[in-house]
């Protein structure tokens, strides 16, 4: 593709497709200029090394589409190179396990999102499918407080209610939901309540519009005019510049995926998660993004529906891009504290 650098950018925030050379040429056919993708489900750290072993290769192999994104310059570079950048995140902390000190590590290994919880309770926060949500714990508030210090980005996208609100309180940069859409548009646990996305709003972070069939209303039957009418009605409430898309996009992935996402090893038994027993695989995408190169329709949508040429740009990436410049590396009102030593008691 030629080089785009002279288009604002476009971002999606959240996939985990079965990644390929085909999905990354239909990248570039999208103009997709940027993508965080998610590297840990419930992995341990050293299975997420391995994960990033694989991109590195992906990196090394298609060198003339793809690029490791760590800062939003990178995003500005793969712009003017005709290229994706392709920037690390997880929907576990499962991958900190119970070490503090592992936070800066996967930010020196390239990690820009982290979720505290994905679904469940975990040593951070409570997810959006437990009967209780005990908010931010002891250990979620000191790795809020360090998570801040090094750049890395909390996202919030499968707590509950309760967590979500507190980790925007307490977290001193401002958060993301990098994949959900408003509950009073299309009621779902993963969805966010009013009260969520004004506090968001608020506070300086970014909601990503998720396609996700699941998270929307008519689920896979959505239309565009629906999925961008809910966008201007989230722009009346959060304003246009907290905004932009996380597709949620899982294109190829075999149905055993979903197992491993709602599974993991946390359980013996099979977790339905929002789908029926009758619909325990992926879901089939909206006919207006079956795969990103599709972007263009969103483009168009939103459009028809009131926004300006300007504010397009911003949901389709320009948001992000100021969020990525002002949210990666570290804080300078965030010095570390010292740690007491983890040798031998006297």
């Amino acid at each position: 593709m030629a080089q785009t650098s002279n288009r604002p950018p476009r971002i999606d925030n959240l996939q985990y497709c079965k990644w390929s050379e085909d999905i990354f040429r239909q990248m570039r056919q999208g103009g997709l200029d940027a993508v965080h993708v998610t590297i840990a489900y419930h992995e341990t750290f050293r299975e997420m090394v391995r994960n990033i072993e694989a991109w590195n290769l992906r990196f090394e192999r298609h060198s003339g589409l793809i690029m490791p994104g760590r800062s939003a310059e990178d995003v500005r570079t793969a712009q003017e190179t005709g290229r994706t950048a392709v920037f690390f995140g997880l929907q576990t902390p499962s991958p900190i396990e119970d070490d503090i000190g592992l936070v800066e590590i996967l930010y020196t290994l390239g990690v820009r999102f982290m979720q505290l919880t994905y679904n469940n309770q975990s040593l951070l926060a409570a997810g959006c499918y437990e009967a209780e949500d005990s908010g931010i714990t002891r250990m979620g508030r000191q790795v809020i407080r360090e998570m801040n210090r090094v750049g890395l980005v909390i996202d919030m996208s499968h707590s509950g209610e309760r967590s979500t609100l507190e980790a925007i309180e307490i977290s001193e940069r401002p958060i993301a939901i990098t994949h959900a859409n408003p509950a009073s548009w299309m009621p779902a646990r993963r969805n966010k309540s009013d009260d969520v996305l004004r506090a968001l709003a608020r506070s300086g972070g970014m909601l990503g519009f998720s396609l996700y069939p699941h998270h929307l209303k008519d689920k896979s039957h959505c239309t565009l005019e629906s999925f961008c009418a809910m966008v201007a009605q989230t722009a009346e409430l959060m304003g246009v510049d907290r905004l932009g898309i996380g597709s949620d996009l899982c294109q190829d992935q075999p149905d055993s995926v979903v197992e491993w996402m709602r599974v993991g090893r946390w359980t013996k038994e099979i977790d339905y998660g929002e789908g029926s027993r009758e619909q325990a695989g992926f879901p089939a995408m909206p006919a207006f993004f079956r795969d990103n190169r599709d972007w263009e329709n969103l483009g168009e949508g939103l459009r028809k529906v009131g926004f300006a040429a300007n504010e397009v740009s911003a949901i389709m990436g320009g948001n992000w891009l100021h969020f990525y410049d002002a949210s990666f590396g570290p804080a300078q009102s965030h010095a570390p504290t010292p740690r007491a030593s983890t040798g031998a008691m006297a």
